[in-house]
């Protein structure tokens, strides 16, 4: 009986990792959407112990391909408050609990 108590214990106490992109909310088209999601999947399986160059190369990127003044935070626990152009707001998680915001601003 006591072993069978032990193991709910431990199964209450494993966390869910998502190892998939998690969208939280977003405003931008859906064709931005998508390229923007793969865009950060490829370049945080790129750069997975350097944050910062994963956010580097995603801001980069969103740069050439929808013009200037593009931001990224890569990381974990952070939250944010920011001022951005309608339609060009990302905030997502990846591989459990790395979060992503990705904004364009004025």
């Amino acid at each position: 009986m006591s072993e069978l108590r032990k193991q709910d214990s431990v199964d209450e106490t494993k966390k869910i990792v998502h190892t998939y992109p998690l969208l939280r909310h977003t405003d931008m088209s859906e064709e931005m959407k998508t390229e923007t999601m793969e865009l950060i999947v490829v370049s945080c399986e790129k750069h997975q112990t350097n944050n910062e160059g994963a956010a580097r190369m995603i801001k980069e990127t969103m740069d050439k391909r929808y013009g200037a003044t593009w931001h990224c935070v890569v990381g974990e626990a952070f939250g944010f408050e920011v001022s951005y152009e309608v339609k060009n707001l990302l905030y997502m998680f990846f591989a459990g609990n790395l979060a992503i915001a990705v904004w364009k601003c004025c």
